[in-house]
């Protein structure tokens, strides 16, 4: 029997026997309980262990403070108890049936955000440091900032911003990225939706109030402006789980046959950016591009026919639509269909021919 034998089957009884354990793990110095039912737990006994150095519930979980010797404490509990340790992503994702729905969200904030504390922290602490060198008139009598006095601070000053900047300015492609990673989807296609946020051909939303003037994509009867969301939180969280459940949407609908090609290749290919599904997926199994191919040209033909014209070369995928003609715009939508009906089909019955699963 272990140092904390005695102890941990104690704590085992009092938090309502193994019965009413759904899930327990640890981390640096707590023992985490997913219970079935915490109202059996009694803290005030449990607190009376001589092991424990306190208690409390967050997020769904009872954990009890050990200290640095929880490793020890746990091996001796396992042991006694019969019960199997999860992992702490498994441990939280059994603690959301004791949380309602306000807690299952804010849950899920928190662990969003938690991966980029670290270099939000980083930002602020580089930021906080330029405005104390930069900012802070105290020389010469409170008339001059050490920048304006040295040049290697005022050198200094001027690269940190390059850091400083980009922690912040680049947000949007950390919480992009996280949202899929908590979300259990792609997460490539996370990182690109953020860059693509916060690209340089987007004028920055903090120089929209500066008067700067706004560039704009003119599809010909309408315009749109080119305006990034640098720095944006909501707009980014906004966009990242608009893209989890179009990749969530597109794999539940889509035949096993095909998911790899369809998935995640097709957003970006409908949005106009067919790159990634022709040379990541279709040149790889070779007959997904000629069946591509087919499906275009016969499209191609149809368009010709039927006269369909545009008012300037625009964008590619769905969105080509809006520099369509007014009058094209009802044949250029049939056009995109057959694009996408004829490929999907010839490409689902060859598939299962060559038993592609």
């Amino acid at each position: 029997m272990g140092k904390y034998a005695q102890d941990a089957a104690k704590l085992l009884e009092l938090v309502g026997g193994k019965e009413n354990i759904a899930a327990v793990s640890h981390c640096i110095t707590r023992m985490r309980f997913v219970l079935n039912d915490p109202a059996l737990a009694n803290i005030e006994a449990i607190e009376a262990i001589p092991s424990v150095k306190g208690s409390f519930t967050q997020a769904g979980q009872f954990q009890v403070i050990i200290g640095n010797t929880v490793a020890d404490f746990y091996n001796d509990f396992t042991a006694i108890s019969g019960i199997e340790g999860v992992s702490k992503d498994e441990a939280k994702s059994a603690a959301k049936q004791n949380q309602n729905a306000l807690q299952r969200i804010m849950t899920a904030l928190a662990e969003i955000f938690a991966p980029l504390i670290p270099a939000i922290i980083t930002g602020g602490l580089i930021l906080g440091f330029r405005n104390v060198i930069d900012s802070l008139y105290i020389f010469e009598g409170g008339t001059a900032t050490l920048v304006q006095l040295s040049q290697f601070w005022a050198g200094v000053d001027h690269f940190l911003w390059l850091i400083g900047e980009a922690v912040f300015h680049m947000l949007p492609v950390g919480i992009c990225w996280s949202i899929t990673k908590k979300m259990g989807t792609n997460q490539m296609l996370g990182i690109v939706l953020g860059l693509t946020l916060v690209s340089g051909q987007l004028l920055n939303a903090y120089a929209v109030n500066a008067g700067a003037v706004i560039p704009q994509w003119d599809f010909g009867f309408v315009q749109v402006d080119m305006v990034g969301y640098q720095a944006q939180v909501i707009p980014a969280m906004l966009a990242g789980f608009t893209l989890v459940y179009l990749e969530k949407f597109f794999r539940k609908i889509t035949p096993a046959v095909i998911s790899m090609i369809v998935v995640p290749s097709c957003i970006s290919c409908y949005l106009g950016v067919t790159e990634p599904a022709m040379f990541g997926v279709n040149l790889k199994y070779n007959f997904p591009f000629i069946c591509a191919m087919i499906g275009s040209g016969i499209a191609g033909a149809f368009s010709v026919m039927t006269s369909s014209t545009a008012n300037s070369i625009g964008v590619g995928g769905l969105p080509g639509i809006l520099s369509m003609q007014p009058q094209s715009m009802g044949t250029f939508a049939i056009a995109m269909l057959i694009a996408i009906a004829v490929p999907f089909v010839l490409t689902v019955i060859i598939g299962k021919r060559k038993n592609i699963a």
